[in-house]
């Protein structure tokens, strides 16, 4: 059996957990099937911001006459778009798998492990052992066992990048973040899109308002239908009919298209691997279960990113790794700090979001103050016709500490960007931004607005 000073298991964020044990002269095992880098930079969210960004391109020239510029789009090049966006993970792969490679303290296992013993994992045919392990065994798309589903055949977020040409037609099952960013996505390149939702709302887990503002936006181009859960596919005369169930009716309906994607959430890969062979529990869905310094059950074993199934983005990861490597290389250990998580959807609108909405700070028992503004408030947001545009804030009435900060609008991702450097600064107050300048006509003076319309909730009001 061979040993090693630590095996990772999973080329994602756990890659950095990986090169910095090898910096530290250890002997490291990575684990992982390829291709080098995991969701992120291979399927995720680098190819599919590429796709995006000229997704916003086409909206943007469409709806110039807003503001009194009359503009034509002559021609969207698919092949162009795609082929673009297969050279930059094309060549990321290359390079971080030259990378792996090349360095003498690190063996790259391209294979699935899976645990046969405490601290043993068989990968390609032989056990290999380590007194310390990471599991960064990341997640893939879920495929519920819908009747013809299989037979009538899909796309998910990994196969659609093989696209030669957009479908002439396309049915979204999900209404969560993929959804949204691909219905975008194809419906900008041309395609008929029908995004066929199961909960009331898209964007179920973001703020109303923020979701009522995307569906509002999407529905200008996609033919958006909450409250459908889908029963059945079948195949009739070159397309794919999707029954779904009407859930406010109880009646079922049918929907037709050339291709159909699923885009119904993500499960983890924990059953690939059988951890509990290593004494490291998983909770009912599959995830790895962790505390708050990202330890497993089994002492030794630490586990991060999609794996345990906390907050799935990329930046958690990384975040997650440089916690665990601490905990690896120090005595003194570090927990995972969790309270201003940002997260952005890149959708249209898109979507920029930190921390609690307002229903769960009143689920956690603050007494709470909460700020809107519409970009059209403010002037760089009136310049721009940004009709829709929201933010929303919320805030501990007590101690003044921003508890989240949800934006619908354009360049959401970075106005949030600036609160979640507050929330992790001093005691998390807005009071620096009140008190600081704010450039003006700038789009920034929209969340500040927010912050100075701060006022009780409305049934904190009636009372």
């Amino acid at each position: 059996m061979k040993e090693y000073d630590l095996i990772v298991v999973g080329s994602g964020a756990g890659m950095n957990v990986a090169w910095r044990s090898v910096s530290h002269g250890m002997k490291v095992a990575l684990i992982d099937h390829g291709p080098m880098g995991g969701t992120c930079p291979n399927n995720g969210c680098i190819p599919s911001k590429m796709l995006i960004y000229p997704a916003d391109i086409v909206r943007t020239i469409e709806e110039a006459s807003a503001i009194g510029v009359e503009a034509h789009l002559d021609k969207v090049d698919f092949s162009s778009i795609m082929g673009r966006m297969r050279a930059l993970v094309d060549k990321g792969q290359t390079q971080m798998e030259k990378g792996a490679k090349s360095n003498e303290n690190l063996v790259w296992y391209e294979a699935t492990g899976e645990f046969v013993g405490d601290y043993q994992i068989k990968v390609e045919g032989n056990a290999i052992t380590a007194p310390k392990i990471v599991i960064g065994s990341g997640s893939r798309p879920m495929v519920p066992p819908i009747p013809g589903l299989e037979e009538a055949g899909y796309l998910d977020n990994v196969s659609l990048l093989d696209l030669k040409e957009p479908p002439k037609s396309l049915i979204i099952m999900g209404g969560g973040y993929i959804a949204c960013e691909y219905g975008h996505f194809f419906s900008a390149m041309g395609t008929r899109v029908t995004i066929l939702g199961r909960s009331p709302r898209l964007l179920a887990n973001e703020e109303p308002e923020i979701s009522d503002a995307v569906e509002k936006g999407l529905s200008k181009y996609i033919d958006v239908k909450t409250n459908h859960e889908v029963v059945k596919v079948e195949w009739e005369s070159g397309n794919k009919v999707v029954s779904a169930v009407n859930r406010i009716t109880n009646k079922v309906e049918e929907f037709a298209s050339e291709e159909v994607l699923v885009a119904l959430g993500r499960r983890s890969n924990a059953d690939l691997l059988k951890p509990e062979k290593s004494g490291v529990k998983t909770d009912p869905r599959g995830w790895i279960v962790v505390n708050e310094f990202l330890e497993t059950s089994k002492p030794n074993i630490w586990a991060l990113g999609d794996a345990i199934g906390k907050h799935m983005f990329r930046h958690t990861a990384n975040n997650e790794s440089g916690v665990v490597w601490t905990n690896i290389s120090s005595d003194e250990k570090v927990e995972m700090d969790y309270h201003a998580v940002p997260h952005a959807v890149f959708t249209h609108p898109q979507v920029g979001s930190v921390g609690m909405t307002e229903e769960e700070a009143k689920a956690m028992g603050y007494r709470i103050l909460v700020g809107r503004a519409q970009y059209t408030d403010v002037a760089k947001g009136y310049a721009m016709a940004e009709e829709g545009g929201l933010v929303k804030v919320v805030v501990n009435r007590e101690g003044g500490q921003i508890l989240g900060c949800h934006i619908a609008g354009s360049e959401a991702s970075d106005l949030v960007q600036q609160v979640v450097y507050l929330m992790n600064a001093g005691n998390g107050g807005y009071v620096p931004m009140a008190k600081a300048q704010v450039i003006h006509p700038a789009l920034s003076e929209v969340v500040i607005r927010a912050f100075a319309n701060l006022i009780p909730p409305k049934e904190d009001l009636v009372g």
